[in-house]
């Protein structure tokens, strides 16, 4: 496996092609060149990614554009479509992934995501359009922008609270409980 630079042009682009959660940019390249798909072999697990993208979550009879599902009752699946857990993976902490999952899910409902704005802890705000209004709600909050939105969050909490504001912005944009508990858990 060799590693690659890429601008964040062609990163984004590779990830709106994602098919499903864990597919490999290899593979997403791959299908995009109409080059022949490979079975892989990752210690020891033997996946086909034709078999994978043959699955019911991948059919593109199934697939939905994000104003349909901002209009419906919100299936998680359609939100990992977004995530690349490989890239989760890959971040040393919580902060890292709790930013990318806000990430995704600012890019499946950018429209409503001003709804977040309205959760907040008894005396704190955790999210804002901007830095200097979290700074000035709490003592050391560390607000980190969202990628790619013009959103911010509070970043000095610990992990619990990470998981819970991620179900709480889950709920606020329409995720059914079970669906939020699943979202958190990625963190």
């Amino acid at each position: 496996m060799k590693n690659i630079e890429i601008d964040d042009e062609l990163y984004q682009y590779i990830v709106k092609n994602t098919q499903y959660i864990g597919e490999s940019a290899s593979s997403i390249l791959r299908r995009l060149l109409s080059l022949p798909a490979i079975t892989l072999d990752k210690e020891h697990e033997t996946t086909n990614i034709n078999e994978v993208l043959s699955s019911p979550a991948t059919d593109p009879a199934h697939e939905t554009s994000a104003a349909v599902v901002t209009n419906t009752p919100k299936e998680v699946d359609y939100l990992f479509n977004y995530i690349n857990r490989e890239e989760l993976a890959m971040q040393r902490g919580a902060v890292g992934r709790f930013l990318l999952i806000l990430a995704a899910l600012y890019r499946v409902h950018s429209d409503e995501f001003s709804l977040v704005t309205d959760i907040r802890g008894r005396g704190r705000l955790y999210f804002s359009k901007n830095a200097e209004e979290l700074a000035e709600s709490g003592s050391s909050t560390k607000p980190k922008q969202i990628p790619q939105s013009p959103y911010w969050v509070i970043t000095n909490t610990n992990t619990t609270r990470k998981k819970m504001m991620l179900t709480e912005v889950a709920t606020a944009l329409g995720y059914s409980q079970a669906d939020a508990e699943k979202i958190r858990e990625l963190l």
